[in-house]
Parts: C-alpha cells; structure tokens; sequence
C-alpha cells in the first residue's frame, strides 16, 4: 500500500493511464466493428465472399484466434509487462489494419482478420488488469467504465463505417488504411508516456508462476468458473447485435448501408455509455457497504438485457427496435464495467491478466461460433422472434451464475489513499 505522501501523484498517474489508454481501446474495437457496417460494400468488392454463410465464418474465424491467443496474451502481461505488451498490441493489429486495406479476395481476407485477431488478443487483458493494479480501492468500477466507453465509442465510430464505404472518396479501402496510420501513430507516444504500475511488496516478492500452475489454480477456482461462465452467455447476444445488427435493420426495414449502420450502434451503444457510468458509480458506492455490491450492481444490468432481447426480436419498427437496443445497452453497460472488478475479488493480482484472458478465450471462442451459426440462419430465413428468445432465457441463467459468486474476504479491497474518488 502506498504512503499518503504518495497518494495525490500514484491518484493522478492511476487516472491519467485511464486516460492514455482511452484511445487505444476505441481504435481496439473501430477497427474491428466498422467491417460488419461496411458489409455490403466489402461483398461486392470482393465478390469471392459469396454469401452469409462465409461472411459469418469470417467474423467467426476472427474470434476464434483472438478467443485461442487471450490467454497467452494474459499471461504474457502478468510476467512481464502490461505497458509493453499493449503497446507493442497496438502497433501491431494498426499495421494489420491499414494491410486490410489492400485485400482483393476471401482468402487474403481471413488472413487479414486472424492476424487482427492475433494481435489484438494481447490487448484487453493487459489494459483492464493495469487500470485494476492503478485503482485499488473504491474507484475500480468507474476507471474500469470509463475504458469500457471507450469501446462504445469505437462500436459507435464504426457504426459509421457504412457512410465512409459508400464515399467515393474514400470507401471501405481508405476507411482502413487511415485508422491503420492514426494507430501505428499512437503507438510511439504511448510507448513513452504509459507506465506499468508499482507493485506491492507482497506480489513484487512473489514467485513466477508457470502457465500450467496459473491455468490450474484459475480453473480450480469455483467462482472463477461461474464468472467465466457468466462472462460468456450474455456475449453471445452481444456479438450478434455488434456484428449483425447493420445487417438485420436494413433488411429488415428496407433502409440504406449507411443508415443501418447508424442505427445499429449509436443508441445502444450511447446508451452502453450511460450504463457503464451508471453502473460503475452505484458499484463502487454498493461495495462500500457490501462485499458483493459489484455482483449486485452487475446483475441489475443482466436484468434489463432480458426484455431487450425479446423486444429486438418482435419489434415491428425500426423505432421500436432502437428502443429495445437503448434497452440492452444500458443492461451491458452495468454488466460489461463491472467483469475485471469481480475477478479482482476471487483471483490474485498476478493472475489478473491470465484470468481475463481466458474469460475471453471461452466467450469470444462461443462468440465465432455464434456469428458463423447466426450466418447459416440467415440463410435459412429462420425468425428473429426464435434466435433473441433464446438470448433471452441465457441472460436469465446468467443472472442466476452471477449470485452464486462468492468473493474472497482478503481480496476485497479496503479503502487506500491513492483511490482519489472525487476524480470522478
């Protein structure tokens, strides 16, 4: 724990890291969102695509490297350094970007999108377990939030994407390679300013831990399987209304690319906005008075997915399809701040990283499986009313996994004086 004269300085570093790594998560998922709004221009310049089916395995097959590399990327940053690793992430996947580009054919393509995958696996578990060792007491939740909009941002950017492929000026092939530059931009500076946070003198003392006994101390772990578990079943709605939506609001409704896009991310992703601002708060202040306030907090935002998911799937509307996506964005919002925090409270901190990683290996790996089988259901003109009922009965299970989590009393975090909460 550090010294109060330590405090006003480690409170500034802890908020200004928030704020270095803003950027990077929103260019995180930009760059991977604005393709699914840019479908139908990318099928027909590409016509090798061919159909549903092999754009959903595409998105799939994104998943699944990124899902397989998350834990080594985890890992790599609880060994060694989650500055370097996010850094040289950045870099990498930037580059692969601005490649993506340049693909003329469905093979070039899935090449693209495994070496995004590859890259950008490294990413999210170093971040949120560096914003985590920074905020070690009573402002977790928000600075974990405040990175998640970050990634509603970039959801929101890309939901633009459609109007950037139909720009003559620019299209899908420009929309790329700029964002590919402003990343590799980025990430000189970043390298520079970003610091890995100070170690206590209980993990600094602590032995290096192999994989293997990393993977059998998190998987031996009951509350972690239960939070891995809960991590992954609402995500399987979320990838499909990230990756597909665009997609079902313009058949759907008979209305353009580019306004489909829109319309498919900037209201239930603002609305993620106010979640996870929300959620965060009501967290952290629940916490103050109970050791499960963010598994509360949590599970109110799984609650509304529930009607979101139902609505999304009956609307008659476009409006009254916006609606139930405000819905379901204000529910992810709570349930997406609140994850890394919740694994602070049943793992140690060197395992931080690795756990998240493999939260992510199970629920982005289901997810590829979800955006492939979503494809072939396109296909087969099955109703939206069957696929988001069944969203729908998984978000009521996953209120359930969530409360039979329970946290470790010497992993709850006390009040410490570098957790500056009039920051935020």
């Amino acid at each position: 724990m550090p010294s109060p004269s330590l405090a006003p300085s480690l409170a500034r570093l802890a908020w200004l890291t928030v704020a270095l790594l803003w950027p990077v998560a929103l260019l995180n998922y930009l760059d991977r969102q604005m393709l699914a709004s840019m479908k139908f221009s990318v099928m027909a310049d590409i016509p090798t695509i061919e159909g549903d089916a092999n754009w959903g395995f595409m998105l799939g097959q994104f998943k699944w490297v990124y899902a397989f590399l998350s834990p080594i990327g985890g890992f790599v940053a609880d060994r060694f350094s989650r500055r370097f690793t996010i850094c040289g992430s950045l870099f990498v996947w930037s580059a692969v970007t601005w490649a993506t580009g340049h693909v003329t054919t469905y093979d070039e393509l899935l090449v693209a999108r495994s070496l995004m995958g590859i890259s950008e696996a490294f990413y999210i578990p170093a971040a949120l377990a560096l914003i985590a060792d920074y905020h070690t007491g009573h402002t977790r939740s928000r600075a974990i939030g405040l990175h998640q909009t970050a990634i509603y941002c970039g959801v929101i950017a890309g939901g633009f994407g459609g109007y950037a492929a139909d720009d003559p000026e620019l299209g899908w092939r420009g929309a790329f390679t700029a964002c590919g530059i402003v990343g590799m931009l980025y990430a000189l500076p970043l390298v520079l300013f970003l610091r890995d946070a100070p170690k206590s003198s209980t993990v600094a003392s602590a032995p290096s831990i192999s994989p293997a006994r990393a993977a059998t101390e998190l998987l031996s772990n009951a509350s972690f399987i239960l939070l891995v578990l809960y991590f992954t079943l609402p995500a399987l709605a979320g990838w499909v209304v990230r990756d597909w939506m665009p997609a079902i609001l313009k058949q759907q409704f008979n209305i353009g690319q580019g306004k489909a896009g829109v319309a498919a991310t900037l209201y239930w992703q603002s609305a993620a906005l106010v979640g996870a601002f929300g959620g965060g708060w009501l967290a952290d202040r629940w916490m103050q008075t109970h050791n499960r306030g963010r598994i509360f907090a949590s599970a109110l935002g799984m609650f509304l997915i529930v009607p979101a998911m139902l609505g999304i799937g009956n609307a008659g509307t476009l409006g009254v399809a916006i609606a139930f996506l405000v819905l379901f964005g204000l529910g992810w919002g709570c349930f997406d701040c609140n994850n890394m925090p919740i694994l602070c409270q049943i793992v140690r901190p060197e395992l931080r990283a690795t756990g998240y990683g493999i939260m992510n290996f199970v629920s982005i790996g289901c997810g590829g499986l979800v955006d492939w089988g979503f494809g072939a259901t396109r296909d087969r003109n099955m109703p939206l009313s069957t696929v988001f009922g069944a969203f729908a009965s998984v978000a009521i299970v996953s209120v359930v996994l969530v409360l039979l989590i329970r946290p470790k009393p010497d992993l709850v975090p006390v009040r410490e004086p570098n957790a500056d909460e009039s920051s935020w």
